[in-house]
């Protein structure tokens, strides 16, 4: 690498591109959609105005600064990218804020609207926007030249932009200076590959970033099929998404980062390369596809009447491509939605209710069509409640309706490979809703690289609930993204009947102690009584202090009852039995900064105080702790 940065900037020669092949959109700019949402959106990013994470509608100017953190403000030098350490926020500021801007989404607003409207004023704002940043961010240099990742998501967006301009040879590009902007995007697409083809992420980072950089190198080979080396993209990145599909993802269907943010981030990727494949020829192996599916099963498991679905592990907010408008949009919705079209799933359909704006793009004017010919299920959800390889176990009754119980239990493992970046010390913990409404959740994340302090607590034991022992996590952090000794977990027993949900399992996460603790835990749904019974089961010889955290969602109104709290939202009531231990001690937070307790976050880099019950005591030998919820 110090050699690479020691070359003259710039010594790489693009070679002339051959328009011989013309390549196939996957994209289609007529997709039925109104067009007023998309006006709307293009005209404030004309007028410099972007949604960032949580700065909404902020002036940023037309065009932005591309290397300045939108958040903090800070400036990131213009060092070769590849030795810039983008983790120190004194250098760069919050790297995900800089880095977000940079992925190029909003080039896709402008450019529907200009499909929609043949307004020729957004392709000027695309073509200001993007001639500043070749001038900004000059290949290899500086923060956006620092992640294959981040270059390889901004190939995608490129690539969908390109689409909807209608490719190579719009008449866009027939002036002198329409001509020169054409050649110079060209030459950054290629740059663009070259980097990302040298920079996969391999050994303990090949987990979703490996996906999302092979996704951007194959889009980017059938989007541009104009040089030789774009056919060794090509079949580069095809072996690694067929590879990565089926090891990355278990045949149970769970990403194995055991994260479902993830999960939705890399099912886009995946469907995005298959979309995209097969309008160009390159067909996937039948596990791909079925791999996909699977995944959607999945999801549609966990997911409630609601639409809801558990923040199980890290989530960044992190999108492909934003193809869709509005507020209402639900991208777990929108995958099952695609799917249903795809592989002709009523269930999926049902589960996804109404088409969306992102589907109507992706799959044309027929979608609509295509969505409502779904035939009468086969399948009832949900078509499985144990996902043994991923960990996750539905206990629950009247799925599907305004009675509905889901509850969903984690015995799986921390994350995938030896860092386990993206997974939370969160074993044995559950999340419940009744009637698509969520009572106990997973709080979320809030935050990556920069608030250590909250980091560390939305990933830790504490956020999640289950039992924390000693006030340690039950698996040992070694940084923001990395686990060191690791708390393995398993289920012991799994039954489903019609009268009864029973699971049970355990994690030895607190083994390591000097004074070792196994963590049992067993749960039971009757369903004719709608009693959900929580039994504890610590096994230790000496004194510890035991914690049993209840995160409430922030809609729930939380009072105490004889025995323990009603939960209360939407009409419906729920009653939580805490264990009856002399000495035991329970408090709700809300809020609490000290101790950090009783905060939900459903979108990165926004909190806010939810009810968190907290039920302590110092316990000493074996014991058996008993909860109950009455729903």
């Amino acid at each position: 690498m110090q050699a690479e940065r020691a070359w003259p900037l710039g010594s790489e020669v693009v070679p002339p591109p051959d328009l011989a092949t013309t390549p196939r959109p996957w994209v289609h700019a007529a997709a039925r959609v109104d067009a007023a949402s998309y006006l709307a959106a293009a005209d404030r990013l004309a007028a410099g105005r972007l949604d960032v994470f949580a700065l909404q509608d902020v002036d940023l100017g037309s065009p932005p600064r591309w290397n300045r953190d939108p958040k903090t403000g800070v400036e990131a030098p213009l060092k070769f990218g590849k030795l810039l350490d983008y983790r120190n926020p004194g250098l760069v500021g919050d790297i995900k804020y800089l880095w977000e801007l940079n992925r190029h989404l909003h080039l896709v607003t402008l450019a529907q609207a200009y499909a929609l409207s043949r307004d020729v004023r957004y392709f000027h704002v695309i073509w200001q926007h993007l001639e500043s940043w070749f001038a900004a961010c000059p290949y290899r240099m500086g923060p956006n030249w620092s992640s294959a990742l981040e270059a390889a998501i901004r190939l995608i967006n490129w690539s969908v932009t390109w689409q909807l301009l209608v490719g190579a040879r719009s008449t866009l590009f027939r002036q002198t200076r329409g001509a020169q902007f054409w050649q110079r995007w060209l030459e950054s697409i290629y740059q663009h590959g070259e980097f990302v083809r040298g920079y996969f992420s391999f050994h303990s980072s090949a987990n979703n970033h490996l996906i999302g950089e092979a996704a951007g190198l194959f889009i980017a080979a059938l989007t541009w099929p104009h040089w030789r080396r774009t056919r060794g993209w090509l079949a580069t990145a095809k072996a690694i998404l067929e590879r990565e599909a089926l090891l990355q993802n278990a045949p149970d269907g769970v990403n194995r980062e055991q994260a479902v943010s993830y999960q939705q981030f890399v099912l886009d990727l995946l469907l995005q390369c298959l979309l995209a494949g097969k309008a160009n020829g390159q067909w996937f192996s039948a596990a791909y596809e079925t791999r996909i599916e699977t995944m959607l099963e999945y999801l549609a498991s966990i997911m409630d009447v609601g639409g809801n679905v558990p923040m199980i592990g890290d989530a960044d907010d992190g999108l492909v491509v934003r193809l869709a408008q509005g507020g209402d949009f639900r991208s777990y919705r929108s995958l099952l939605a695609t799917g249903a079209i795809l592989f002709g799933r009523e269930d999926f359909k049902r589960k996804a209710r109404v088409l969306d704006d992102k589907t109507r793009w992706l799959l044309g004017a027929e979608a609509d069509a295509l969505f409502q010919a779904q035939s009468a299920a086969t399948n009832q959800f949900p078509v499985c409640q144990a996902f043994p390889e991923g960990g996750y176990y539905v206990l629950g009754c009247d799925f599907e309706t305004e009675n509905e119980i889901r509850l969903v239990a984690d015995a799986g493992p921390v994350g995938y490979l030896s860092i386990a970046a993206h997974g939370h010390a969160d074993a044995l913990a559950f999340t419940l809703s009744v009637g698509g409404l969520e009572f106990l959740i997973d709080p979320g994340t809030y935050a990556y690289h920069t608030q250590s302090r909250w980091r560390w607590y939305f990933r830790g034991t504490i956020a999640h609930n289950t039992v924390c022992v000693d006030g340690k996590d039950q698996s040992q952090s070694g940084g923001n993204f990395m686990w060191m000794k690791k708390a393995r977990a398993g289920c012991s027993l799994w039954s489903s009947t019609a009268e009864r949900d029973e699971f049970a399992g355990w994690h030895d996460g607190y083994t390591r102690l000097a004074d070792p603790v196994m963590h049992r835990r067993r749960i039971s749904l009757d369903k004719a009584t709608r009693r959900v019974v929580i039994e504890d089961t610590l096994q230790m010889a000496g004194e510890h202090d035991i914690r049993l955290s209840f995160h409430c969602s922030e809609h729930c109104q939380v009072d105490p009852v004889a025995e323990g709290y009603s939960l209360s939202q939407g009409g419906k009531t729920l009653f939580l039995k805490l264990p009856r231990t002399e000495g035991a001690s329970t408090q709700v937070h809300f809020g609490s900064t000290a101790p950090i307790l009783g905060w939900v976050s459903r979108r990165f880099d926004e909190k806010q105080p939810a009810p968190t019950i907290a039920w302590r005591a110092r316990l000493t030998g074996e014991t058996v702790l008993r909860s109950e919820v009455i729903c």
